[in-house]
Order: C-alpha cells, then sequence, then structure tokens
C-alpha cells in the first residue's frame, strides 16, 4: 500500500506548488503561475492541499469553500494534479479520498469539480471516485 499523508499548504510553499502546476499548465509561464496562487491564497475560502508522498510533494490541489442552496457546504476542487512521475500508481485516488475524509471532518455536505470536455481520462478517473455529472459549466470573458 502506498505511504501518503496530504497536508495543508500555505503561502510559503508556493515555489513547491507551482512546479507540479506547470504540468498541468504548460501554456502558462512560472511568472504567471505565481501571480495567481498568490491571488489565490488571499481569499479566505481557499485551501491548497499538498499529496506527500516519502516526504516529497507529488501532488496539488485548489480547494475553495462555498455555501450553495442544492448542496449545503461543499468542497469544490480545482487543479487536481498529480506530479507526471508519479501518475497512474494509485496516487490521484488516494489523494481525492484523503481530501474527502478532510472535507468530511469539517462538515462538507459535498465535493464538486469541473473538469475539461475534451479529458475524458479525467472523466473516468472521477466517475471511479464516485462523482456524478450534475449540470454543465458555462462561462462568459467580461
Amino acid at each position: 500500500m502506498l505511504q501518503t499523508s496530504i497536508a495543508l499548504l500555505k503561502e510559503d510553499a508556493i515555489e513547491k506548488v507551482v512546479e507540479p502546476t506547470q504540468q498541468l499548465n504548460t501554456t502558462k509561464t512560472k511568472a504567471y503561475l505565481l501571480e495567481k496562487h498568490q491571488e489565490m491564497f488571499k481569499y479566505n475560502g481557499y485551501h491548497c492541499f499538498g499529496l506527500l508522498y516519502n516526504k516529497e510533494l507529488i501532488g496539488v490541489c485548489s480547494g475553495w469553500s462555498t455555501v450553495k442552496l442544492y448542496s449545503g457546504k461543499q468542497l469544490e476542487l480545482d487543479n487536481v494534479i498529480i506530479d507526471n512521475n508519479f501518475q497512474s500508481k494509485g496516487f490521484g485516488k488516494l489523494f481525492v479520498e484523503q481530501i474527502e475524509a478532510w472535507a468530511q471532518e469539517n462538515n462538507y455536505k459535498t465535493m464538486e469539480l469541473n473538469t475539461y470536455v475534451a479529458n475524458g481520462r479525467s472523466h473516468k478517473f472521477y466517475f471511479n471516485q464516485g462523482f456524478e455529472i450534475i449540470g454543465y459549466h458555462f462561462q462568459k470573458k467580461i
């Protein structure tokens, strides 16, 4: 069994968080990602989860605390990332399970997320973790 743990990362870990974030956001510069992470850490409802394996940060995930009429207190997962060198080895499943345990301990009622329509690999993964499609995500740039 893989021995992992999660940690709530603080703003002083931004440099470490950006490395796996760049693997998912290949068109964004390191400077841009640093700036966005600095902005995110300023929000009260923001959580940055880290997945540790042998004390090495191999995964990151943003979590946003919100309350919605249809779901109550929810944790919205954003940018669930496992380092490319550790993918397809069960770490993603463990990471989501550990975040879910944290959410249950903190009285969340649901976990939700968005994933790109073209990312079929992630769809299969989230279905296997018990997530369901409940709607469409729309965006309008302003």
